[in-house]
């Protein structure tokens, strides 16, 4: 595992959401070929009208990505470089798991990645450890992460074996350190987003340490500048929950009763709902469709930040 020195992000302001003016990209996306960038003219991003079905992503078969279900919902991740058979854990915090689902596909963990420092995601941190001598774990520096060996900041530059590039990006709120962890490869693919609690298939973490502002730059200044195709890889399975409260607000979104349908196949068959796809959140979370004068509306809001505030609300208190 390398490291790359950090850069710095620039802060939207609040005046200019929704306001027709172009959206910034942030600068550690800047200059990158394979990222495609998205300018919002007073609206949001939105995909063609193709059915979830319909959409078939681009698999590199050198960078192997296995959800490892822990405590009652949460997710750890393995990301594996098949050409070295080193992996990075994502969110261990149940060692054991991780280091077994680890053997089975003949990878050792050469590094952990902690999103942020509630103890479901970085609890595991010390005992992972303990059982892997000299193992480097990386954690915003924000964020007093437990058993973090090596602070990242946005915009700092990991790599794992010959093949996978992994760039830092803080998307504060939920936490005020919380870093999503942008993962490449090489050899091509679709990319993947390690998004912990800031970014749910169909919902994002309630503000514990942060403001509606942050969680739209987060979502949708900083995740949504991604490639649409960008596979979202979160920290729980919330999926089915949040997309029934979603329907509460936008009962005429047929992707959403189509994801929810799908989702619930899922959940019965006891698999995991992720990855879901930057396109396709875009679609189905109204908390990334606030730029929509309809959703605006609909929360009697005059701005997409007061929007999303007002989205937060009811959600937090919805008993659905």
């Amino acid at each position: 595992m390398t490291t790359v020195g950090p850069g710095r992000q620039r802060r939207r302001p609040p005046s200019a959401a929704g306001s027709g003016r172009l959206r910034l990209l942030p600068p550690f996306l800047k200059g990158k070929p394979s990222i495609s960038i998205h300018f919002l003219l007073g609206g949001s991003l939105r995909s063609p009208e193709i059915s979830l079905e319909e959409k078939k992503p681009k698999r590199n078969p050198q960078m192997k990505i296995i959800p490892v279900p822990c405590l009652e919902d949460n997710y750890a991740y393995l990301i594996v470089d098949e050409s070295t058979k080193k992996a990075v854990a994502v969110d261990p915090v149940e060692p054991e798991k991780v280091l077994k689902a680890a053997s089975e596909v003949g990878a050792y963990v050469d590094c952990v990645l902690t999103t942020h420092h509630h103890w479901d995601h970085a609890g595991g941190n010390e005992k992972m450890r303990l059982q892997v001598p000299g193992i480097k774990v990386f954690g915003g520096s924000l964020d007093n992460v437990k058993g973090c060996t090596d602070q990242v900041e946005n915009g700092t530059k990991l790599s794992l074996g010959r093949d996978i590039e992994i760039l830092c990006l803080h998307t504060p709120c939920h936490t005020k350190g919380h870093i999503s962890y942008y993962v490449t490869s090489k050899e091509g693919g679709d990319p993947a987003v390690f998004t912990g609690d800031t970014l749910f298939i169909a919902g994002c973490g309630r503000f514990f340490e942060g403001t509606a502002e942050q969680m739209y730059q987060s979502l949708i200044v900083t995740l949504g500048s991604l490639p649409k195709s960008t596979r979202v890889y979160c920290g729980h399975e919330y999926t089915v929950k949040n997309l029934k409260f979603m329907l509460t607000l936008e009962p005429e979104n047929e992707m959403m009763k189509q994801k929810l349908e799908w989702s619930e196949k899922q959940r019965e068959a006891n698999q995991p709902t992720v990855p879901s796809t930057i396109g396709d959140e875009f679609e189905i979370n109204t908390f990334m469709r606030v730029d929509l004068p309809e959703i605006q509306g609909k929360c009697s809001a005059k701005s997409p930040v007061e929007a999303l505030s007002e989205v937060r609300k009811i959600k937090d208190n919805w008993k659905g």
